[in-house]
């Protein structure tokens, strides 16, 4: 595994888009290949100020870990916990887009991230 961790790319809110249909065709092989991510801290772990990323469904839960860690400056020997459904912590090598099929509602997928075990 590599130890390069790119950043996902920030979902953009306030921009005006076309207003388009829905349908099962619509929207670019981009879209497709990323899912919504909506990062929530717990306890006295930092918050984020952008909560929503965009992230490939390919990422691994560990590189998504990494992104985390040095976004928010974490020392090298701070670990940093993530959960989802507030119950279970997913393996390191879980990918991103097999969680969301799984656990993603309204379109997105909610991971709580923390310094200390909080469930599980």
């Amino acid at each position: 595994m590599s130890d390069n961790a790119e950043s996902p790319t920030e979902t953009q809110k306030d921009e005006p888009s076309t207003p388009q249909q829905p349908t099962e065709d619509s929207g670019t092989a981009d879209e497709k290949k990323k899912i919504d991510v909506l990062l929530k801290a717990v306890g006295d772990t930092p918050i984020m100020k952008t909560k929503k990323w965009s992230v490939e469904k390919g990422r691994t839960v560990q590189s998504l870990s990494q992104f985390i860690s040095r976004f928010l400056k974490m020392e090298a020997n701070e670990q940093l916990f993530i959960y989802v459904n507030q119950s279970f912590s997913p393996s390191p090598d879980q990918e991103v887009g097999v969680l969301f099929e799984c656990f993603g509602s309204d379109g997105k997928l909610v991971l709580h991230y923390c310094k200390s075990q909080a469930w599980g």
